[in-house]
């Protein structure tokens, strides 16, 4: 899940509400889905929120929200913007990258603090939204270092976002006082190294002029000449990427930070050669047009469980940032809802009672028995799974619920699978179609790497770690109706030092005990695991997973400096 980190005293000065403690914030935001995370180093608070509030990305962004809740602010506010002065010329771009989009943002006053949280934004939403910069990058500029071109029509000043040798143009980046081509940058530069992969296969590198010359390399870094500092006052945001909706909804979200901290808005032209698919050839943005939707009000009673007047419904859309004004749909009663332009999420009726359920407050709905006449019950395997982590926890371990979603290198490179076929976890996983974010690209297929994952983020904690988990893996199965098998996994590791196969040997030789269980441990080979040191899991003859010594490739990939001992198989072994 995306965190964000929050200055308490930041979101007292945005909101007003300087008398509110650290505490009562921490229950407020967690009413609005935001749990708190814990502390930065700093002494910020982190919070975890839902992936699609990319709107809360920021503390201006949370900050409204608080207000919305409290109902000091209410409905949809669109800022004013004045009209265009810059225009971005689109000519000859890299097919691989053909959108682009951009606002100025003029009179900030950037302190440190908005200046680190403009910072945070940008790279949250390159994370988020913008796919680590894959499918749209951020670029922020000082306006007053931009010398603009007389615009194509002779009124304003323009810019051009064009293709460009990697061999040719010369700018210096950020982070260096050497000028460099573009090839130089994603050889030798450390950031041009980290998104090398966006562009090494372009004959043509995007790349963004003014009158002096090329002053950024998108999506891979900026140039020093338009720096951004503290000193900073006026702004350019320019936004590429390969989906013009996704860069000017990103550009929505940080103009309506920007907006927050004092900001005047101002229009930027984009005019292409050849118009994008379902857009005009010339655009004005910042796109801040709104959208609606309709919901029935018979819905929004059903799906939450209580009764509202037309009034209160209205009440409770306005206090969540929305507007609603009564209407006939279908011939009963519902509502039309405004959407604001920085809202991504809102795209069925359900995400607008969603809102209204907030607005109202989950914590005040009174539990009901449903209308059903029977009493439920766990199942049998459900059952199971929750002795077999009774008997985990009292063989000493810490029980985890991790993420069933992940990203293929933590599931596969990151345990030094490789090419490695018919091993536990080399099977083809199951792949989302359009994640939302790269970290969370695939269903993972055993649990060991979730839990190696859970070592990693805890280096800093005491040892002895032994950590177990019982959990749900999938992975695809042509022979199955769905396409996918899926499965219940028992996995555990000791994590502490002088630990070996032993240890985990007598572990698992215990808990297999607890269940009339026969466990036998032949030598076998998997490229997780130490060779020699690792075994199959054969239990009641059948051949369910494996034990062994985590391999040092695997230790270091993730920063663990002791031996580690691990064993995964398959909870039905156990019936």
């Amino acid at each position: 899940m995306p965190t964000v980190d929050i200055a308490t005293d930041e979101l007292r000065e945005l909101t007003g509400y300087t008398d509110t403690t650290d505490e009562e914030f921490k229950t407020e935001l967690f009413d609005l889905g935001l749990e708190f995370e814990g502390e930065t180093e700093d002494g910020e608070l982190q919070f975890e929120f839902e992936p699609d509030r990319l709107d809360r990305l920021s503390v201006e962004g949370v900050a409204r929200s608080l207000r919305y809740d409290r109902g000091d602010s209410r409905g949809v506010h669109v800022p004013d913007t004045n009209s265009a002065d810059w225009t971005i010329e689109v000519e000859d771009v890299p097919e691989e990258r053909p959108y682009v989009t951009g606002a100025i943002v003029r009179g900030l006053d950037l302190s440190e603090s908005a200046f680190d949280s403009l910072i945070q934004l940008q790279e949250k939403l390159h994370a988020t939204m913008g796919r680590k910069r894959a499918k749209g990058a951020i670029g922020v500029h000082d306006l007053t270092m931009l010398k603009g071109e007389a615009a194509v029509d002779g009124k304003g000043k323009s810019i051009r976002y064009t293709g460009v040798d990697p061999e040719e143009a010369t700018f210096v980046p950020l982070e260096s006082d050497a000028e460099m081509t573009p090839a130089e940058v994603i050889a030798e530069h450390h950031i041009g190294q980290e998104y090398a992969h966006l562009v090494e296969d372009m004959d043509r590198v995007p790349a963004i002029y003014d009158s002096i010359g090329l002053f950024s390399f998108p999506p891979v870094i900026n140039g020093k000449r338009t720096e951004v500092t503290t000193n900073s006052r006026d702004l350019f945001i320019e936004m590429t990427g390969t989906d013009q909706w996704t860069i000017d909804h990103m550009l929505n979200i940080v103009c309506y930070a920007l907006a927050a901290r004092g900001g005047t808005i101002e229009d930027v032209n984009v005019e292409y050669e050849t118009a994008p698919e379902e857009y005009p050839a010339d655009l004005v943005r910042p796109d801040f047009s709104t959208k609606t939707k309709t919901v029935v009000h018979d819905r929004i009673e059903t799906a939450l469980g209580i009764e509202l007047s037309e009034e209160e419904v209205l009440d409770l859309l306005e206090r969540s940032g929305l507007e609603g004004v009564s209407t006939d749909v279908d011939g009963e009663a519902g509502y039309e809802v405004t959407i604001p332009p920085y809202r991504v999420d809102v795209l069925h009726p359900v995400d607008v009672i969603d809102d209204v359920g907030r607005a109202y407050g989950f914590n005040d709905l009174e539990p009901r028995y449903p209308d059903v006449g029977t009493i439920g019950g766990r199942h049998e395997r459900s059952r199971l799974a929750r002795a077999v982590r009774q008997s985990l926890v009292g063989l000493g371990f810490q029980d985890l619920l991790n993420f069933h979603m992940t990203d293929a290198a933590q599931v596969g490179d990151r345990m030094n699978l490789g090419d490695s076929e018919s091993v536990l976890g080399s099977q083809e996983p199951v792949r989302i179609t359009n994640p939302y974010s790269e970290d969370y690209t695939i269903a993972r297929s055993w649990l060991l790497p979730s839990i190696m994952q859970v070592l990693e983020n805890n280096t800093h904690r005491s040892y002895p770690q032994d950590l177990s988990e019982v959990g749900w893996v999938a992975h695809r199965d042509d022979e199955q109706n769905t396409r996918v098998a899926e499965a219940r996994h028992v996995a555990g590791v000791l994590a502490r030092h002088g630990v070996s196969y032993e240890d985990g040997k007598a572990r698992l030789q215990a808990l297999v005990d607890d269940y009339d269980a026969e466990l036998e441990t032949p030598p076998t080979e998997h490229p997780s695991f130490i060779s020699g040191r690792v075994a199959e899991v054969v239990i009641d003859g059948d051949s369910v997973g494996v034990l062994g010594e985590i391999h040092p490739e695997v230790l270091v990939e993730h920063d663990l400096e002791l031996p580690v001992v691990a064993f995964e198989f398959d909870l039905d072994a156990l019936r």
